[in-house]
């Protein structure tokens, strides 16, 4: 089976100095698949530029103008957290582009599955606000292009980054086209994401939120993928599945209190890849969200291509959090989200 990789250095010139999300990132994931020998495993996929008309299917002009005249004005601070420097704007474009070109590769057959190591991120970022470390919603417009170069009518995306991606939820949020399915910590950054957030209008039921306690791991976000996951997927049956891959809920990950392993990111990757293999031919694209811990980064980006090559062992070099387990039971969570989305 043939697994693309998207990248390019230009996503090191989105340049956010000290920031958690700074371009050190993908200098260690790159580093890290080429000393493991996965890259060499890998189909690289060239990205582009995505064009103005293309993030404008989500994003305003009046957004898009103002990122682009702030990053040649020398760029500076968004709002308290998100930063621009004069070469992020050509970087967002091609960090956009590259999900784009992700898609095509799976669409054309080029490749089963893809991962776009893309920076900036994206899945906070709204119609009309940049925000999160995020400047354009990279895998809203990929789904966007997916739907009118190629004609589909059902699109998945799953997102287990630690925080809820507000900005996609808004995207769709009336759209029955695309089902938004995420898992996060909760209450946390941005404050949305609450499990009685289903859609509205044609889009009611295609919002599937499961916001978790602080201190889940591994048991109880399979759980959730068993539980919540496969049931909707199954009964949605999409044609492409999308993911936001963000691994700050890892447990040597500070900005949150999550306690995944390498190892649980790869058991969830792998339920993802058996629902794309049973419902679309196995068409995945993964893009990268959060995740500031290097080493527990790098070692989750291997894993999770690992389990797209098929590759039979899955390296977890930092293995279980030193104090597993968690503060509350997640069970009438699960009820509650069973019944309003009415999985039986």
């Amino acid at each position: 089976m043939s697994v693309g990789l998207v990248y390019d250095p230009i996503y090191l010139e989105h340049d956010t100095w000290q920031h958690p999300e700074n371009a050190q990132r993908l200098v260690e994931i790159m580093g890290f698949l080429e000393e493991a020998g996965v890259k060499a495993q890998l189909v690289p996929l060239a990205p582009r530029a995505a064009s103005q008309e293309e993030l404008s299917t989500v994003h305003s002009m009046g957004l898009i103008s103002y990122i682009q005249a702030f990053a040649e004005r020398g760029g500076g601070l968004l709002d308290a957290d998100t930063v621009v420097s004069p070469a992020s704007y050509d970087a967002a474009l091609y960090a956009a582009g590259g999900v784009i070109k992700a898609v095509d590769g799976v669409m054309s057959g080029e490749v089963e599955s893809a991962f776009a190591l893309v920076r900036p991120p994206g899945h906070h970022a709204l119609r009309w606000e940049a925000m999160g470390f995020c400047l354009f919603n990279n895998i809203a417009i990929a789904a966007k292009y997916a739907i009118n170069s190629y004609g589909l009518e059902r699109i998945m995306i799953v997102d287990f980054d630690v925080h809820h991606g507000n900005g996609t939820q808004d995207t769709f949020y009336h759209d029955p086209s695309v089902l938004y399915f995420s898992t996060h910590q909760y209450p946390f950054y941005p404050g949305s994401g609450r499990f009685d957030e289903t859609g509205d209008g044609l889009g009611e039921g295609y919002t599937v939120n499961v916001p978790l306690p602080g201190w889940c791991g591994d048991n109880e976000y399979l759980r959730v993928f068993e539980e919540i996951l496969m049931p909707v997927a199954r009964r949605f049956h999409p044609q492409l599945i999308l993911v936001s891959a963000g691994y700050d809920g890892h447990w040597s990950d500070d900005i949150s209190l999550m306690q995944l392993s390498v190892s649980g990111y790869a058991q969830m990757v792998g339920i993802i890849r058996k629902l794309a293999q049973e419902l679309c031919h196995g068409r995945i694209v993964l893009t990268l969200e959060g995740g500031y811990s290097l080493p527990a980064l790098a070692s989750s980006v291997r894993a999770t291509f690992d389990v797209l090559l098929g590759n039979p062992e899955i390296v977890d070099p930092l293995g279980p959090p030193p104090q597993a387990g968690t503060t509350h039971s997640i069970d009438r969570l699960l009820e509650a989200i069973k019944e309003i989305h009415k999985l039986g």
